[in-house]
């Protein structure tokens, strides 16, 4: 008889994979005369690549995560109203982390680059002081946590005083503009988690949530009738959607576990694949396949690619217990937000230093290459970073 563990590992892998993607499909900007199917596809191409699935994949771990979060707090007492003021506060920290860090990309193209490198690095060192995890660190005992983080506040706002940005002829402060991929990833974790801490492990009510959120974003380019603006809940309802979808493969599982059926999990996870799929199939000839537009059928079919994806981790490390080949990456599934923003100190740093890189070092096959060494090196850097305590925590 299968033993099922309260904490699947394929989770934590599943996390770590996309993580060590992402900072790859990331440095491929360095990169020349590489493979087009490894690149974003421009906003009007109808096709998907590599590095188009990833930021869905990852989107779908935070939905995964959600119920066996929360669950966790309450199991140990913690009550609705705390595990609410917990839920808002890890949102409002990834969007503001989001909002500083896609200003970074929007900086007036005349402040010298030497300038914008410090005012990246010195944002980072203030997410440390605020999000950092001080419960295994004897110094905070010597230096209150309250005083870091008062500083790392007021590095934000040093920051966002400093802050110069638009175009030559209209300079602009800090706003908006997309909220960043944390951003993006805070309210659509936001949704997805009021909707299981208030409606709990109802299964009815979860996929209910997946297929109007799936509606809204079908509606973001059909509109309502009567020609009524479209319903937006913050952003595309393609995030919330992405992050419904891990729930319900969550809510499946736990419902499958508690009544002895878990056998059938890995056939719920192809069906709604399937589904998925074949849904992002039916769109394509209305909408096309577009990241960049948040079509309902890229929605749909990186759903689908991460669902059939789960499946294969969870068979390989859950169910034949496999999980010594991920060993080298999990620090990228435990500390997923510091190994994020490692690179953000590696560019800003090292960037004299990475322009001397040769030509046919960034290039082709070598390039690939680069960008891979460069990605197992964020990962490995995260794992030193943790032996010091150093590890973000939201």
């Amino acid at each position: 008889m299968l033993v099922v563990n309260r904490r699947i590992s394929s989770i934590d892998i599943f996390r770590a994979f996309t993580m060590l993607l992402m900072i790859f499909v990331n440095d491929l900007w360095s990169l020349h005369d590489i493979p087009g199917w490894l690149e974003h596809a421009s906003a009007d191409e109808d096709r998907l690549g590599l590095a188009d699935i990833v930021f869905p994949a990852f989107l779908f771990i935070v939905g995964l995560s959600i119920p066996f979060a929360i669950d966790a707090r309450i199991k140990k007492g913690h009550s609705k109203k705390k595990i609410l003021l917990h839920i808002l506060q890890r949102t409002a920290a990834l969007v503001i982390m989001g909002f500083y860090m896609v200003n970074l990309e929007n900086f007036h193209p005349g402040v010298p680059q030497y300038i914008k490198a410090a005012w990246e690095v010195v944002m980072i060192i203030a997410f440390v002081l605020i999000w950092n995890s001080y419960e295994n660190i004897s110094s905070t005992k010597r230096m209150p946590v309250l005083y870091l983080q008062l500083a790392g506040f007021i590095l934000l706002i040093v920051l966002a005083l400093t802050y110069k940005g638009g175009i030559r002829g209209d300079p602009q402060w800090m706003k908006p503009y997309w909220w960043g991929i944390l951003g993006l990833i805070g309210w659509a974790y936001l949704l997805g988690a009021l909707v299981y801490l208030f409606g709990g492990p109802r299964m009815w009510l979860v996929v209910t949530a997946w297929i109007i959120l799936y509606a809204l974003n079908v509606q973001e380019f059909t509109g309502l009738p009567g020609k009524l603006p479209s319903i937006r809940l913050v952003v595309s309802a393609s995030n919330h959607a992405l992050v419904m979808s891990g729930i319900v493969a969550s809510v499946f599982y736990k419902s499958l576990n508690s009544s002895g059926k878990i056998h059938l999990f890995i056939l719920i996870l192809l069906i709604l694949a399937a589904v998925s799929m074949l849904f992002g199939f039916a769109v394509r000839p209305e909408w096309g396949i577009s990241k960049i537009h948040a079509t309902p059928s890229w929605t749909a079919m990186c759903a689908g690619i991460s669902y059939a994806f789960f499946a294969a981790i969870y068979w390989l490390a859950d169910i034949r217990g496999k999980t010594r080949w991920a060993t080298f990456m999990m620090p990228a599934g435990r500390s997923t937000l510091t190994c994020y923003l490692v690179p953000y100190v590696i560019y800003p740093t090292l960037g004299p230093l990475i322009m001397l890189i040769p030509a046919f070092m960034t290039g082709g096959t070598v390039g690939l290459i680069k960008s891979l060494l460069f990605a197992l090196f964020v990962v490995w850097i995260t794992g030193r970073l943790e032996k010091i305590n150093i590890r973000l925590k939201i």
